[in-house]
């Protein structure tokens, strides 16, 4: 029998991309084993693109006959549900109600907008004995995901991708996620320090890790929307381009799906905690105008 799950927040367009490949056996993507049946619309007033767009994705999944609720509480009873909420701010208070319903949750990027609210979903998660899942899609994007062989180990580490600075939105948390998402996927976790160079076109972010090696982000408002990486490893250096050719949302719902039906995330939560934290300094380091800024801290 397909799982029955639960949205809440359609203020992005991955709510619709969700629901059409889960609830629309006819899309040539599509993924089976559960289907959304009921979402909470949500919405932020403290973030425009989060106002302005919460009506236009309500009204196309309306269109796919799922049931709108008036709250959080009137999800309870579904097998799993998505935490979609653009606005990564309202993400601690909503999971804490999602909680209360003991199944598992995905969290669409951010994690949350800033550390000491990502360390509190993780320990409410851990408390209450709550799967929880975070990532971009564009970890699993085709070009990215497999680009590293068995066996190989990463030195460094360069990703890179669109980054646009929102005045209403944390700096790095809009866009940065997603290239910060990719550098952790192949450098794994025990980044030490921080440093953030900041141009009007360009945000180049260093991080140091406590085995010596290096991981760079590279962030751009030029024009170009390529994600991608460089790695170099014992062995070689390679490139990858994040290729649309399968739906960036298709190779996350595969690795989706199984944690819903499992409550065992394909990633260590501890991993994604530290993701939060690096952007966490970054962010720092670039108001401070340079400044090496330690996780710890």
């Amino acid at each position: 029998m397909a799982m029955k799950l639960g949205m809440v927040g359609l203020d992005t367009s991955h709510c619709a991309a969700f629901a059409n490949l889960l609830n629309d056996p006819g899309n040539p993507f599509h993924i089976p084993g559960a289907t959304i049946v009921k979402a909470f619309p949500g919405g932020s007033d403290a973030f425009s693109l989060s106002k302005t767009r919460v009506g236009k994705f309500t009204d196309e999944l309306r269109a796919m006959k799922i049931e709108m609720a008036g709250g959080i509480e009137e999800l309870a009873g579904l097998d799993g549900y998505f935490l979609e909420s653009v606005d990564g701010n309202q993400h601690l208070e909503q999971f804490t109600a999602l909680a209360e319903f003991g199944k598992p949750v995905f969290i669409d990027k951010p994690l949350a907008c800033k550390y000491g609210d990502a360390a509190e979903i993780v320990k409410l998660a851990k408390a209450k004995h709550i799967p929880v899942m975070t990532a971009s899609a564009i970890r699993y994007a085709k070009g990215i995901d497999g680009l590293l062989e068995a066996g190989e180990k990463v030195e460094s580490c360069e990703a890179f991708g669109p980054m646009a600075l929102l005045e209403d939105y944390r700096d790095y948390f809009w866009y940065g996620i997603h290239s910060a998402d990719v550098l952790f996927s192949f450098m794994g976790r025990g980044c030490r320090s921080v440093q953030t160079f900041h141009t009007a076109k360009i945000d180049v972010i260093v991080g140091l890790w406590e085995d010596g090696r290096i991981g760079t982000l590279r962030g751009n408002r030029t024009g170009a929307d390529n994600f991608g990486c460089v790695i170099t490893t014992g062995k070689a250096t390679k490139a990858g381009l994040a290729s649309g050719e399968i739906p960036y949302y298709a190779l996350l719902l595969k690795q989706v799906m199984p944690f819903f039906q499992t409550g065992r995330s394909p990633l260590d939560i501890a991993e994604s905690l530290e993701i939060i934290a690096f952007l966490e300094a970054a962010s720092n380091s670039r108001a401070s105008g340079g400044k090496n800024v330690k996780l710890e801290d």
